[in-house]
């Protein structure tokens, strides 16, 4: 039978139409839960968001419109819900990390992407060993001689660049938590820093293949690509083989990025494991306990895996640290009187001959920790809902009064959990530290604070990163003397990560009291 072509328009236009519907349609449980656009149609809106690196303002702003429940994707239902936190994310759920995740996948799936779950278990088994509280007491020793670089090079920027008038070194402070966080995380994962201190540059080696010849990149635009493309094309997982065909040189060059991080590990994990060091080897870095694990046969973990958790960790604790970082001093910064209570905290606890503290010294001063935890939850570093899937087979569940079933994809928004005021009260846009004191804070709003994610996926590094923010938070405000100098708040673009995209400060060093 021949189809005219008169009428050809008309059959495509039904068949475009089938494709919007029938997804719809197959989640008839779903179809009473409202939706902003065309989301319960296509997963086009949620990539749009996310395209536009707002994907956590969009989904923010459809919850105060719809309510608790609001359909972002056909089969994917974001829940506005405290309460539904433990249901998603706890342990015995049996829910699966959703397809998002293949966007994310190099080298080969690690820790954070793999969705099978005896996988997981087996990958977290391994990379938790590597963050036991002997090994992360280990750690430290690296953590502190990169922030001691640190501090040197930025009093080599207040002493030869301050305005002779105003004293402060004026300078984008995003860049120095970057290379910081980055020399750190180099430190520990690969056997060295990258260098970016020292140089006071953004640079890093990458090796697509061990045996090839070294090119050098700027690691920081790299992993923001990366990570804006990956949590793009997460939105509909169909895309990533056409990725590379699409007009938008977003997604080309997100794709090129997505290999030169790849690229990074493989370059790092080359040299640490070259002969001539492991045969002196005495470092209790990431890749040493990494060495230590088994693959699904029980043999060592082959290079292949080894760079693909390798490469987890330089993702995990690279721009996380440097966003929330900078977060801190920006908050900190806007907010009067905190900086006089830090200033007061620390000159008391830490001794005045001693520039940068140990751990020890500053995980029992009060405010400081406060002054983290409330810049975590108001900048919310990652702030999507992370997607979970009930698996097949899995018995309806009952979630914030609705039934789910196989196939749905649900996820909680901490962005918007974060700032919820029938969650932390009517001044939960503001950064008030003093929120997290023992006699303010409630059951409810500890159970509801999910920086970290919540469950047997929740980060493994936790502990680090907050040892981290810990030594760098006491080592600024005791140090230096800042003042903002750019209009306007700190505008910040979505990737996987919420990022800031720049602070400008003026710098000056202070004699601690």
């Amino acid at each position: 039978m021949l189809i005219s072509t008169e009428n050809a328009p008309l059959i495509l236009l039904g068949l475009a139409a089938a494709y919007f519907l029938v997804p719809y349609l197959q989640r008839s449980r779903l179809r009473d839960i409202p939706a902003p656009g065309l989301a319960a149609f296509t997963n086009l809106w949620l990539l749009v968001q996310a395209r536009q690196g707002k994907r956590y303002l969009s989904v923010d702003a459809a919850h105060k419109k719809y309510g608790k429940l609001v359909r972002i994707a056909p089969r994917h239902v974001s829940i506005a819900n405290d309460e539904a936190i433990t249901s998603i994310y706890g342990h015995g759920n049996g829910f699966l990390k959703a397809d998002f995740y293949d966007a994310f996948v190099s080298i080969r799936r690690g820790l954070f992407n793999t969705r099978d779950r005896a996988e997981h278990t087996r990958k977290r088994k391994t990379v938790s060993h590597t963050f036991s509280a002997k090994s992360v007491g280990q750690f430290e020793q690296y953590i502190h001689g990169n922030i001691e670089m640190f501090v040197k090079q930025w009093n080599k920027v207040a002493d030869l660049q301050a305005n002779p008038k105003t004293g402060y070194a004026s300078f984008d402070a995003l860049n120095w938590f970057n290379y910081l966080a980055f020399d750190i995380i180099g430190d520990l994962a690969f056997g060295a820093p990258f260098g970016m201190l020292e140089k006071g540059q953004d640079i890093a080696e990458v090796r697509l293949h061990p045996n090839d010849p070294p090119k050098y990149v700027q690691a920081v635009e790299v992993l923001n690509r990366r990570g804006e493309v990956s949590a793009t094309l997460g939105c509909m997982p169909s895309l990533i083989p056409f990725a590379k065909y699409l007009p938008d040189k977003f997604f080309t060059e997100g794709l090129q990025a997505v290999q030169n991080l790849a690229g990074i590990a493989i370059a790092r994990v080359n040299g640490r494991l070259k002969p001539e060091i492991m045969a002196n080897n005495t470092r209790v870095d990431l890749l040493a306990r990494l060495m230590e694990g088994k693959d699904q046969t029980g043999n060592s973990l082959g290079r292949e895996e080894l760079t693909a958790e390798a490469l987890t960790q330089l993702i995990a604790g690279s721009d996380t640290t440097s966003n929330t970082a900078c977060a801190i001093l920006y908050w900190c910064q806007r907010t009067p009187g905190v900086v006089e209570k830090l200033h007061k905290a620390l000159d008391e606890a830490i001794p005045k001959d001693i520039d940068v503290p140990t751990h020890a010294m500053v995980k029992d001063i009060n405010y400081l920790q406060w002054v983290i935890w409330e810049t975590m939850r108001i900048h919310s570093t990652s702030a999507m809902g992370l997607p979970r899937e009930v698996p097949a087979g899995a018995d309806p569940i009952v979630i914030s009064g609705h039934t789910f079933g196989p196939g749905d994809v649900l996820s909680v928004p901490s962005y918007t959990i974060h700032r919820s005021k029938e969650i932390w009260g009517p001044d939960a846009e503001q950064f008030v530290p003093e929120r997290w004191s023992e006699e303010r804070l409630t059951a409810r709003q500890k159970a509801a604070f999910i920086p970290f994610s919540h469950g047997p996926r929740a980060c493994v590094g936790r502990n680090v990163a907050e040892m981290e923010l810990l030594v760098i938070g006491a080592t600024i405000f005791r140090l230096f003397e800042f003042q903002i100098e750019q209009d306007g708040p700190m505008e910040t673009r979505e990737g996987f990560l919420r990022k800031p995209l720049a602070l400008q400060v003026g710098m000056r060093r202070r004699t601690p009291q």
